[in-house]
């Protein structure tokens, strides 16, 4: 697909890399260097969801008209820049929750303004008939990353100290600039009119395309329902059954293999089966292994269980994720693409914040347990909004 899409790829590899191996650095500074509580430390984890969703609501027109390249480097700077004040405050010893607060915050709104324009410059990147083994590629990079930077982030955390990943994140938002850079080619500035800055008019753009509407309200649930789950699952395996944190990691690490599988046969079974088939099959089948974590137990065989559950879930997710990228932005045009990557991203965080509070509290009041088993059935009713396949007629 030519040197600017790989060095397009360079830039993504590079920053996933440093975002994975930095995975829940800020709730470890609030615990090892500011002794926070849990209290603190899930306002930490949820308001920089939230809040920076609510931040980045005029970013997406104020994308959707500027040079996409051009606002994927400031956002890597701006998040360069925020990231590398808190290693700075914690040399001078000056480092205070409400910058971890403030820096969560910003980093969150810079991610949703960077994912909606790169979206829309990958479409005008290559060719509509490459598209899928891009996100492909793209989804494979980011599941290698999660494989491989939360136990190396680890180590690196116990060996030279709790700023290490963050340092590591900056420099990689930095590389991720350069690379960017590198691309190079012509770009021309949109031009809109006052009509066209709408902030809702990716809102609006979703809800009403007949397919988009409904794939919009199942990722969301399924996103929310899953990620509510994680934590949940670690306070029953570390807290009630036991489990040491290397196993609690490798149940998490190993299972990560299954996406990089998958986001490479996704193209491959497109071809084979059609690209609709696949991602409505995908889409039903990720869901179907959420319930087996309700049931996970102590000892080797409770372990195996969870890998297993988590291998199949990751798999279903690796097919799904790069034909799902390539439908959105097949039926966007081009003017919308940002606002709606946009909106999509703000929607995103802002349900997942509020499932993962809601189910904490569920947790509270029933046990880790049934709070995990209520998640699973719930999303085995969200298949019903995935759009169906609609077959070509044949002569």
């Amino acid at each position: 697909m030519g040197s600017r899409f790989g060095w397009f790829w360079a830039a993504y590899g590079v920053s996933a890399f440093g975002t994975r191996l930095a995975f829940d650095a800020f709730p470890l500074i609030a615990i090892l260097v500011l002794h926070v509580g849990p209290a603190q430390v899930s306002v930490l984890a949820a308001a920089g969801l939230a809040v920076g969703a609510v931040v980045a609501v005029p970013l997406g027109p104020w994308v959707e008209f500027r040079r996409k390249r051009h606002v994927m480097i400031a956002m890597d700077v701006v998040r360069f820049a925020a990231l590398t004040g808190v290693p700075i405050a914690f040399a001078l010893d000056r480092l205070t929750f409400a910058q971890l607060l403030v820096t969560a915050v910003v980093v969150a709104a810079a991610n949703i303004a960077f994912t909606a324009a790169s979206g829309a410059f990958l479409k005008s990147l290559v060719r509509p008939e490459d598209l899928l083994v891009a996100n492909g590629r793209l989804e494979s990079t980011a599941w290698t990353a999660t494989a491989l930077g939360p136990p190396l982030g680890g180590a690196a955390i116990g060996l030279l100290g709790p700023m290490t990943t963050v340092v590591a994140d900056a420099v990689s938002f930095l590389l991720s600039a350069l690379g960017l850079r590198a691309v190079g080619g012509s770009e021309p500035r949109p031009v809109a009119s006052k009509r066209d800055r709408d902030l809702v008019a990716g809102w609006r753009g979703i809800l009403t395309h007949p397919t988009l509407r409904g794939l919009f309200v199942n990722t969301l649930l399924v996103n929310g329902l899953i990620m509510a789950s994680a934590p949940l699952l670690a306070v029953l395996m570390l807290r009630d059954l036991g489990f040491a944190p290397w196993q609690y990691g490798l149940a998490f690490a190993a299972p990560c293999v299954g996406g990089l599988v998958g986001s490479r046969l996704s193209a491959p079974l497109a071809r084979r089966f059609g690209h609709q088939e696949v991602l409505f099959v995908a889409g039903v089948l990720r869901v179907c292994w959420a319930p087996g974590l309700a049931f996970v137990h102590p000892g080797p065989t409770g372990l195996l269980l969870v890998i297993g559950v988590e291998l199949g879930l990751i798999t279903c997710f690796g097919v799904f994720n790069p034909l799902f990228a390539t439908y959105r932005l097949d039926q966007l045009p081009p003017d919308r693409v940002a606002r709606t990557l946009a909106a999509w991203s703000i929607s995103g965080n802002a349900t997942t914040a509020a499932t993962t509070a809601l189910w904490g509290l569920l947790a509270a009041v029933t046990g880790p347990r049934t709070a995990l088993a209520a998640a699973g059935v719930l999303v085995l009713a969200t298949p019903l909004l995935l759009p169906r396949p609609v077959r070509e007629r044949r002569p």
